[in-house]
């Protein structure tokens, strides 16, 4: 799916029971660089994988039990950036009137996209 400016948007509609890691190889078949996520997508074989196959850096923050790494200044710079971003971003999606729900069943899904 493109945008209106010509940009490739990529989104992936999963179950409720499906871990969040799963899509995103699919989702960054495409893309290379550095990816920035929360700790949720902190996964070693996830890492690599993007890393093999499309030169894809996963950047995330650690858990408090887990091992000190050695970052780069510039990683650890953006990956606190993000935060900003989305503190910018939630009072935007209150604007919109964009919220999250949690449905059930795809039949629940269209009804509330049929009806905002």
């Amino acid at each position: 799916m493109f945008n209106d400016r010509g940009e490739l948007l990529n989104f992936t509609l999963t179950p409720g029971n499906t871990d969040d890691r799963k899509p995103v190889p699919q989702l960054l078949q495409s893309l290379f660089g550095k990816v920035f996520g929360d700790k949720g997508y902190l996964s070693q074989k996830l890492a690599k994988q993007l890393f093999d196959t499309g030169g894809v850096r996963l950047i995330t923050k650690l858990r408090r039990n887990m091992k000190n790494r050695l970052t780069p200044l510039e990683d650890h710079l953006l990956l606190r950036k993000r935060a900003i971003v989305e503190t910018i971003i939630d009072p935007l999606k209150n604007i919109s009137q964009i919220e999250h729900s949690r449905h059930r069943s795809p039949i629940n899904c269209l009804v509330n996209l049929v009806a905002v």
